[in-house]
């Protein structure tokens, strides 16, 4: 996977990640949202065929756009963390 910048002001941030489909920007987009300082968030897979998305942040200008983006990460980690165990508990009661 690699990471592309196309765009960053103090406010906004555009990124072009490779290899990526709906299933990571979708969960990315919801946490990007969840977080107070955001004024817009979305992502678009411009082709089909190509496996890219570009993830754009806008915030209301109290925090970086990129700040954003990393706790959104964080909180999608954290989501993960949590199913696994959640499943591997489960599995073991089974």
């Amino acid at each position: 996977m690699k990471v592309n910048l196309l765009k960053k002001t103090s406010n906004e941030l555009k990124v072009e990640i490779e290899g990526t489909g709906n299933t990571v920007c979708n969960l990315l987009q919801k946490k990007i949202l969840e977080e107070k300082n955001v004024d817009m968030a979305g992502y678009d897979i411009p082709h089909p065929m190509t496996p890219n998305a570009i993830i754009y942040v806008r915030t209301k200008g109290t925090v970086k756009p990129e700040q954003i983006l990393r706790n959104a990460l964080e909180n999608a980690r954290d989501v993960n963390k949590e199913f696994s165990k959640e499943l591997a508990r489960a599995l073991k009661e089974k």
